[in-house]
Order: structure tokens, then sequence, then C-alpha cells
């Protein structure tokens, strides 16, 4: 009996850490992402201006996010790399992870620049043609 009772109170205690944690992390993301499913029917509905405008927006922030995490990275890389005195160090070093993880959000920085010129520009109005 005492056994199922304790089983109990740590399940319950589990559940209650998960629920909490769950919400925290959902709160705190909300804001501004989107899922992929999401964000696929907002570019596949966007036809006027200000569903464009958001689409930047939403880009340009994440790139933002990106760009803030490739800095962390970057210096993390030179702070792993001040500790490297000799070279027969085995492959793949510390510091190589981080470089590549700063590469990385290099690289999605730059597809979501791209990705938010691209949406600021359907999202300008067009100058009228000029008359001949």
């Amino acid at each position: 009996m005492i056994r199922k009772l304790f089983a109990f109170s740590v399940v319950s205690i589990a559940l209650a850490t998960a629920a909490s944690a769950q919400e925290a992390v959902s709160l705190s993301g909300s804001h501004s992402r989107y899922t992929h499913s999401q964000l696929k029917q907002m570019t596949r509905e966007a036809h006027t201006p200000e569903q464009y405008s958001a689409l930047a927006d939403y880009y340009t922030g994440l790139q933002r996010e990106y760009l803030r995490k490739a800095e962390e990275e970057r210096q993390e890389w030179l702070r792993r790399s001040q500790g490297v005195t000799w070279m027969g160090a085995k492959a793949p070093r510390p510091m190589d992870f981080s470089r590549d993880a700063y590469q990385c959000y290099m690289s999605k920085a730059t597809k979501a620049e791209s990705a938010a010129a691209k949406y600021g520009q359907l999202a300008a109005p067009k100058s009228p043609a000029p008359a001949s």
C-alpha cells in the first residue's frame, strides 16, 4: 500500500512539473513563432500587402533571432579556440561544434533575410505605370 502511494506521489509530481514546463515553453515562444504548417498556409493564402507585410515581419524577426544565436556561437567558438594550444587534438574538437553551429545559424539568417526581402517587396505598394 505504501509503495502504491509513493509511486502515485512521484507520478503526480512529475506530471505537474512537466505541465508547468510545457506551459512556460508555449508562452515564451508562441508570440512570434508559427508552426511549419501555419507558415505554409500563410504563404499560400497571402494576397494582400498586409499579409505579405506580416510574413516579412516574421522573417525579419527570425533573421534577428538567428543572428543573435550565431553571435553567441561565435563567442563560444572564440572562447574554445583560446584553449587549444597543440595541434594533436582529435577531430572533432569542441570548437568545431561551435563553428558548425555558427555557420548553420548564419545560413539560416541569410535564408530568412532573403524571404523577408521577397515578402517586403510583395508588400510594397506598386507604383502606377507611367502614362505615355
